[in-house]
């Protein structure tokens, strides 16, 4: 008789699981209140306690954890286990199904310590690994959502190896995600509140350095890191060299992008883009922040400065004219770091590599009958870098002052890409005259460019691709525009 061992938090499911496997010819063995809700449920249950000989111990923290259970599970089926097993009468188990403690629920509802460290599951995890390991000779079951299937397959409808394979990977990274939950919780930095002050939160680093010290202010929040981590990646990817980067960040995107030839100069043209938006929002440069650069701030209020190195000057004046505002030091590597990007989305993870492209308009393609001048071709190149870091649908309106490159209008965010371009043209106002315009995306009719010629913008960059191409570059020859198309999309979620 084939043995099935259940173990599981969460009981949805349970019994008519139970049930269906015991019709199957399985022996069920249950631990704990797996056990109970089962014989309650009118259903022959042998106790784990009878295959270990021991009763749980430590108020439930060791149940399973014996050489009676793993020793079951990890039976290679061959004629040397099976005399091994059979010597110490240890039973193979062909099926486990587990449920973990919910540790996850507990940190995101914001538990106290005590709790948490008990819904830490060892039991639990060690069956999941050791089933899954086994695969070729046990069905693990992780998780009720899995149950109708199993049952499917192990009454004859499917492929069993094929099955157990699959779900053996699905265990792995149930666990792997647990235990990274738990580090993530032991080493990571409790923030003041998640999006809202509902939602509790920490942060996570990633092994090795930690990614910024913190010099003043109050701690930070969930909100602050994402907008930070926007800011570095798009200050971390400016020119270098004679020309200093400069960015406001608002809400995940940015309001203001500067490159000039010094980081004062930097910082009041990205605040000056549009200093509405710039209001509580993050400012970021690429070059160590001294009092003249503290300065550049003026009276604005701000969530957090970051500069890869801060001056003491810099520092006293920001914690004298700013105390509650945070003043972080990054290395610029970490804007563009080459690792992959992680998003959680329905109970998984999205995984990417980073949108680390750069403008290259040697490689551009011209479709106007007008060129763009040296001048506008280098303020689209200046564009197209800022427009990467913009929430889709993305437009940015920017403009050369001098020897300084800045955005005079951003729309981001929206539905359809014309109001972007309406939303851009309404924040640079009379600044759109002469300005270039880039699109993180192609237009898909003309309206988008009329609307930014009659605005006075003068060129344009976009990938191109579109179905109507013909007509939005009928459009801009119409309009006397420039036009490029880069072959690259910018989307960014």
């Amino acid at each position: 008789m084939p043995v099935a061992l259940l173990s599981v938090h969460d009981k949805f499911g349970l019994v008519p699981f139970a049930q269906a496997l015991a019709a199957l010819g399985y022996e069920l063995v249950a631990s704990g209140g797996t056990a109970r809700a089962l014989s309650e449920a009118g259903l022959a249950v042998t106790p784990v306690e009878t295959l270990t000989g021991y009763a749980e111990l430590l108020g439930g923290r060791v149940k399973t954890l014996h050489p009676a259970i793993h020793g079951g599970i990890l039976s290679r089926r061959s004629e040397e286990d099976a005399a091994e097993l059979g010597a110490r009468e240890i039973r193979a188990i062909d099926l486990v199904a587990v449920s973990l403690y919910p540790f996850e629920s507990a940190l995101a509802r914001g538990a106290a310590e005590a709790e948490l460290i008990e819904e830490i599951d060892i039991g639990g995890v060690a069956l999941l690994r050791a089933a899954a390991k086994n695969f070729r000779h046990v069905t693990v079951v992780p998780g009720a959502e899995h149950y109708d299937e199993v049952l499917e397959v192990l009454g004859g409808a499917g492929d069993l190896g094929a099955l157990r394979r699959r779900l053996a990977g699905i265990a792995f990274s149930r666990t792997a995600a647990y235990d990274r939950a738990i580090g993530g919780w032991l080493a990571g930095t409790p923030l003041r509140y998640g999006e809202n002050p509902h939602q509790s939160a920490h942060f996570q680093p990633a092994p090795g350095e930690a990614p910024f010290v913190q010099h003043a202010g109050k701690e930070l929040s969930y909100n602050n890191l994402l907008d930070l981590d926007a800011a570095w990646a798009a200050v971390c990817e400016g020119p270098g060299g004679e020309l200093a980067s400069a960015v406001v960040v608002k809400h995940g995107s940015p309001s203001g992008i500067a490159w000039a030839p010094s980081a004062p100069e930097a910082v009041r043209l990205a605040i000056a883009a549009d200093p509405v938006s710039a209001f509580g929002g993050i400012v970021a440069l690429d070059r160590p922040l001294d009092l003249a650069g503290a300065l550049a701030l003026g009276d604005l209020f701000l969530e957090v400065v970051a500069a890869p190195a801060v001056s003491d000057e810099a520092l006293a004046h920001l914690q004298a004219k700013k105390k509650n505002c945070r003043v972080l030091t990054l290395s610029c590597s970490l804007g563009v770091d080459p690792r992959p990007r992680m998003r959680s989305v329905l109970a998984g993870l999205l995984v990417q590599s980073p949108d680390l492209s750069v403008a290259e308009p040697s490689a551009w393609r011209v479709v106007t009958r007008r060129a763009p001048s040296d001048d506008e071709l280098s303020t689209l190149a200046f564009a197209w870098q800022a427009v990467k870091h913009v929430k889709s649908n993305a437009i940015v309106l920017a403009r050369r002052e001098g020897e300084a490159f800045v955005t005079v209008g951003i729309g981001g965010g929206q539905t359809n890409r014309i109001d972007a371009v309406r939303q851009a043209c309404e924040r640079a106002g009379e600044r759109a005259r002469g300005a270039v315009m880039t699109s993180d995306a192609f237009f898909p009719f003309a309206d988008g460019v009329e609307a930014v010629a009659a605005a006075g913008v003068v060129a344009v960059a976009q990938p191109g691709g579109a179905l109507r191409d013909a007509d939005v570059v009928a459009a801009a020859d119409r309009l006397d525009l420039a036009m490029v198309f880069t072959g690259v999309r910018h989307f960014r979620h």
